[in-house]
């Protein structure tokens, strides 16, 4: 197969024993895998107490008192928070950064993985760090952080002024507000919820809580014209400044942009507006009617209805003509696709992908107390320990599978023709 054409892979399986770890550390925590699969990692526990990262086999040089939350980032690299000496700070293949703190937590990745970010706390005050190079401005509160796609920024709600107990009057003249670099907007609110980046400019849009009843969109500290009863998070167009937000007008949902009534219809609620990657469709998770569950494309919903829940909608490349999300319906779970759901019915079904075509869908799925991968609705691996989230090559025609099955770690590439003619595993 030409590797300029699949990006460089071809169709191979490899295999990494993984049960072993077993006789060599005293604790193994959950497994982490590479979006590429090449790495399989765990955090473990030597005789000694402390802690350490094992990746495929190789445990990193350094030890720590603890380590927590390993997570790999989109370029590959496994990444933990360590702590020695009673302070934390973010290691990246075993090496740790230079600035240590009190406290740290929630992990970031820019979309390349060059960029990470964290929350940290010192002298009981709250920040980020981005590569290594903390705020420098500190706040008494922080949540919702954020790091731009490009790397460059990161966003958290902050809050202002210390506030005592009782102190109502205090909070009702508003203490949140969104801080991006570490520099806050100049406005103050009651309440701030799920700040987003723009994708071309540095804008950035938050939910807000205005007073006790009313509720806007501010973006960049501009608030809309217009309050309303509720709010939820807005989100960017692509390419464009315009953002769109679900909101709850005369006792209805409506998606507005910019304010301004979008669709035209209302729903009993609207959730994840989603854009395609040319902006021109517009997607969300709605309900049509009270407790029934479905997608709308462009304001009309499809008839499929769900009982209990939709999430994790994803809407394909190259002008989102497909859409797919998770449904729960009478306690199982399925992925639908263009208003149409798989006939497999699941214990657990996790967000699904989208090859680069737009052609096929792969999601990681539970059945029975074990784990598969499903491709365009057939289980393509199965009976798994563990399985990890599949990945398409960029032209299409592969499938990277991963997952951990009777103490060994398997990466599979394998060509979708193969799997759909049924040479599943």
């Amino acid at each position: 197969m030409d590797d300029e054409k699949t990006g460089g892979m071809d169709a191979e399986e490899k295999t990494v024993a993984f049960a072993g770890l077993k006789d060599r550390f005293d604790q193994i925590e959950e497994p982490y895998v590479s979006p590429d699969g090449e790495t399989i990692a765990a955090i473990v526990q030597r005789d000694d107490d402390s802690f350490s990262v094992c990746a495929n086999g190789e445990e990193w040089e350094g030890s720590f008192e603890k380590v927590w939350y390993l997570r790999f980032t989109p370029d590959g690299r496994a990444t933990a928070l360590v702590m020695d000496d009673d302070e934390w700070t973010l290691a990246v293949d075993g090496e740790p950064w230079e600035e240590s703190f009190e406290y740290v937590w929630n992990t970031l990745f820019s979309a390349d993985g060059k960029s990470i970010a964290i929350a940290a706390q010192d002298d009981s005050r709250y920040f980020m760090v981005l590569d290594g190079q903390p705020w420098e401005k500190r706040y008494h509160r922080i949540s919702d952080m954020i790091i731009s796609d490009d790397g460059a920024r990161t966003a958290a709600v902050v809050q202002t002024k210390p506030l005592g107990q009782g102190e109502i009057a205090e909070f009702q003249k508003g203490v949140f507000t969104v801080a991006v670099n570490g520099e806050s907007w100049p406005c103050s609110f009651m309440g701030v919820w799920r700040p987003v980046f723009s994708s071309c400019d540095r804008r950035v849009a938050a939910s807000v809580r205005l007073n006790q009843f009313d509720y806007t969109i501010a973006v960049n500290g501009e608030c809309w014209r217009s309050a309303y009863r509720c709010v939820w998070e807005p989100a960017f167009k692509p390419g464009s400044s315009t953002v769109l937000a679900p909101v709850m007008k005369d006792g209805k949902w409506r998606l507005f942009a910019d304010d301004e009534d979008m669709w035209g219809r209302e729903f009993f609620q609207i959730w994840s507006p989603t854009c395609s990657d040319d902006g021109a469709r517009v997607t969300a998770i709605v309900a049509p009617k009270y407790g029934k569950w479905t997608i709308a494309v462009d304001g009309d919903p499809w008839r499929l209805l769900f009982d209990e829940m939709v999430s994790d909608l994803v809407v394909s490349p190259g002008g989102g003509k497909r859409v797919a999300a998770v449904g729960k319906h009478r306690g199982k779970y399925s992925i639908f696709v263009d208003g149409t759901s798989w006939d497999d019915l699941f214990d657990m079904a996790w967000k699904p992908v989208f090859s680069p075509t737009a052609e096929h869908v792969a999601a990681k799925v539970e059945k029975n107390g074990k784990y598969g991968i499903a491709l365009d609705g057939k289980l393509v691996v199965s009976q798994c320990d563990a399985t990890f989230d599949p990945v398409f090559d960029p032209n299409g025609d592969l499938l990277i599978l991963k997952y951990l099955k009777n103490g060994h770690y398997t990466r599979r590439i394998a060509r979708i023709s193969d799997l759909t003619a049924g040479k599943a595993q």
